[in-house]
């Protein structure tokens, strides 16, 4: 198969405006053949993240215009290669960050973008880690510099990044203390964080009785007035790292007023004479500027977790497999707060 000899249908999930998932549309179409540096995959796993449940209320910052596909992240198969693509990669599976159109039976994504999945990790296991693993170990090691003998706190220590992040700070020697509703309490310890039940109003004080003298680092997805309480949970050269606002979700207005308010928080925080320190973790920093430096990044990034994976000291957590058509009950399971792990999203059977 090549660029120029074969037709692809592909089934692609439509977010066609602010809609509850049920509103999602299913249609076909004729992909067009992939251009100068670019390849066509065959979606073996996508899945949801946070980020498709903001832009399903037009809350995602920089999101596209509505209609678009959205699906943040893939494995996929190439079958076809476009100009100046090397054939020998076609037949071969690869991870591919897209920010849109990963929910789709087929898709063109460029060449460059492409992370090569070992043999060893299924692709629903390597989609389950493809952002966030590459978010949790960057949050880890490039934003808040952890080492071993460290302590942090993971909110959502059941959710997609939060368990993956609990799973590479065990593996690091780094203790966790990891929140979550206490339906998952016992699945968040076997990961190896001690829970604590987000919904208990003495959450930060049982936080503080298990870490008195502070902690090196919070990992913070939901923002709003918690981030204040995070903050006090830091000891002196500790780190906060908030990388979501969940809590304005589901709030009307513009989507980047909140995200706008929460970066000036955290950047007047860091004049503070206290040793601490804050950050907003941004997935795509560098990528428009030094889009080679952050693609190698991404890469080294991506190929260390799936490693991790390989040896089995990393389990990705799945919540569900999904037929593609069926991606409305995918978004409505992940948006239920039910769950532990990712839904991930595979191909019609």
């Amino acid at each position: 198969m090549n660029a120029t000899t074969a037709t692809i249908r592909a089934t692609e999930v439509v977010l066609p405006g602010v809609v509850q998932p049920e509103g999602l549309q299913v249609q076909v179409r004729e992909l067009p053949a992939p251009g100068e540096g670019q390849v066509v995959l065959r979606m073996e796993a996508t899945g949801v993240c946070f980020a498709e449940q903001q832009m399903r209320l037009g809350k995602y910052y920089d999101q596209p215009a509505f209609p678009f596909v959205p699906g943040y992240d893939l494995v996929g198969t190439v079958i076809a290669v476009g100009e100046g693509v090397d054939p020998a990669l076609k037949l071969h599976r690869f991870a591919a960050v897209t920010k849109v159109g990963a929910w789709a039976s087929h898709l063109v994504v460029e060449a460059a973008d492409l992370v090569p999945v070992p043999d060893d990790v299924e692709s629903a296991a390597a989609e389950t880690v493809a952002v966030n693993g590459v978010t949790a170990w960057q949050m880890m090691y490039r934003t808040a510099k952890l080492k071993r003998g460290d302590t942090i706190v993971v909110l959502g220590a059941n959710g997609g990044v939060g368990s993956t992040l609990v799973q590479l700070a065990r593996h690091a020697g780094i203790k966790v203390i990891g929140t979550a509703s206490a339906r998952h309490h016992d699945a968040v310890r076997e990961l190896g964080a001690i829970p604590v039940d987000y919904r208990d109003p003495a959450m930060y004080a049982k936080i503080r009785e298990l870490a008195p003298e502070g902690v090196d680092a919070v990992f913070d997805h939901v923002g709003g007035a918690g981030l204040v309480e995070s903050w006090k949970l830091l000891r002196r050269g500790g780190t906060l790292v908030n990388y979501g606002t969940a809590a304005t979700k589901d709030e009307p207005g513009n989507a980047t007023l909140p995200v706008l308010k929460l970066y000036g928080r955290l950047l007047l925080w860091n004049f503070l004479p206290n040793g601490k320190s804050a950050g907003f973790y941004n997935f795509w920093a560098g990528k428009r500027f030094r889009t080679a430096t952050f693609r190698a990044r991404l890469r080294d990034d991506l190929l260390q977790v799936l490693r991790l994976v390989g040896s089995g000291a990393v389990k990705p957590q799945i919540a569900a497999r999904i037929p593609l058509p069926e991606a409305a009950s995918a978004l409505a399971l992940a948006e239920s707060r039910t769950i532990l792990g990712k839904v991930v999203i595979v191909p019609e059977p």
